[in-house]
């Protein structure tokens, strides 16, 4: 899947949602559908590593620019999908720290 065109759908699919929280929860699928597609498994390299953090990283500062964005019209779902990928991307980190260390790859 071509990374921007994850990006394009999200905009879209904002576009025609009927509340702000659904679009705020569709924004957060999308960057789901994109961190969905990040396999760990093919981490081999110290610039696999650092691409793989970036990406977990810039997730995370998007969600964290939705929930800002959405401040008011936060829902119990908003919040539920946004700690569910929160906590997604720390797991995510904490298993590319091991296999860090585990490889023996330097700093």
């Amino acid at each position: 899947m071509d990374t921007f065109s994850a990006f394009s759908s999200i905009d879209y699919q904002s576009i025609r949602a009927k509340t702000p929280a659904e679009t705020a929860i569709k924004r957060l699928s999308g960057i789901g559908e994109v961190l969905s597609g990040l396999d760990i498994a093919t981490i081999h390299s110290q610039n696999d590593t650092a691409r793989a953090l970036r990406t977990l990283d810039t997730a995370d500062k998007c969600i964290r620019m939705i929930l800002t964005e959405f401040k008011s019209e936060r829902t119990k779902d908003v919040i539920r999908e946004a700690t569910r990928l929160i906590d997604s991307i720390e797991l995510a980190r904490d298993e590319i720290s091991g296999l860090h260390h585990a490889s023996g790859l330097p700093s």
